[in-house]
C-alpha cells in the first residue's frame, strides 16, 4: 500500500525521452533525455541515475550522473560520487568531497524572478 507522502521513483532500467512534469517530489534511479520540472518539490538522481536534460526543482539532489543545467529555487546538493557537466542556479549549493562538477554557478536569491536588467537586491538590508 502506497504512502501518501512517498516520492515518486523511476526505476532504473526505465528510460524516458521528453518532458516530465509534476507536483510530486520525484526519484530517478534510470535514465531521461529531455527536461525535467517538478517546480515545488524536490527531485532526487539517484546514484544508478543517467540523465541528459535540464532540471527544474524546489530542490535538487544529486548522486548520479547530469549532463544539461540545473535550476532550483532552494538548494542543489552534490554528493559524493557524482557528475554533473552543466551550469548550476540555485540560492544554495552544498558539494560533497569527490563530487565532479563542469560548469557555471550562479547562487542567487531570486531565482524564480525573471531578469528585469537591474542588478539590485530584490529585498532590503544592509550591503
Amino acid at each position: 500500500m502506497p504512502v501518501e507522502n512517498s516520492p515518486a521513483r523511476i526505476g532504473k532500467t526505465v528510460i524516458i525521452r521528453g518532458e516530465v512534469k509534476g507536483s510530486e517530489d520525484l526519484i530517478v534511479d534510470g535514465r531521461i533525455e529531455g527536461t525535467v520540472s517538478l517546480s515545488e518539490n524536490r527531485l532526487t538522481v539517484g546514484p544508478n541515475a543517467n540523465i541528459a536534460a535540464d532540471l527544474s526543482a524546489k530542490d535538487v539532489l544529486i548522486m548520479g550522473q547530469v549532463q544539461g543545467n540545473v535550476v532550483a529555487s532552494g538548494r542543489v546538493e552534490l554528493r559524493s560520487g557524482c557528475l554533473v557537466e552543466g551550469d548550476i542556479r540555485a540560492v544554495r549549493l552544498a558539494v560533497e568531497d569527490n563530487a565532479v562538477f563542469r560548469g557555471k554557478v550562479d547562487l542567487t536569491q531570486a531565482v524564480s524572478r525573471g531578469h528585469d536588467g537591474a542588478n539590485a537586491p530584490q529585498t532590503g538590508g544592509i550591503f
